[in-house]
């Protein structure tokens, strides 16, 4: 690693995080927003993924996780989700 430099593989494209808890990115591989909460239920209310789906996360492949994309997409109901709608009015 060079000196100033925060990468750590020079073969892997660069990433700085700035976007990782965007609620609109779509060059995250995860759903989190960072706002992690599973009241009554074992679905976060942030990134509507089931608690299985959050703690087994960086085992799926991606079949697996476009899957999960998919479903929580589809159903619209995390905060990801509810904060993209109200950036695009």
């Amino acid at each position: 690693m060079t000196s100033g430099s925060n990468r750590i593989d020079p073969d892997l494209p660069f990433q700085d995080g700035s976007n990782s808890l965007s609620t609109g990115d779509n060059e995250s591989d995860s759903p989190c927003i960072g706002v992690c909460t599973t009241l009554y239920d074992e679905i976060c209310q942030g990134c509507g993924r089931t608690l299985n789906e959050v703690s087994n996360w960086v085992f799926f492949s991606d079949e697996e996780k476009a899957a999960v994309w998919k479903r929580i997409r589809a159903e619209g109901t995390a905060t990801r989700f509810q904060r993209q709608a109200k950036e695009t009015k």
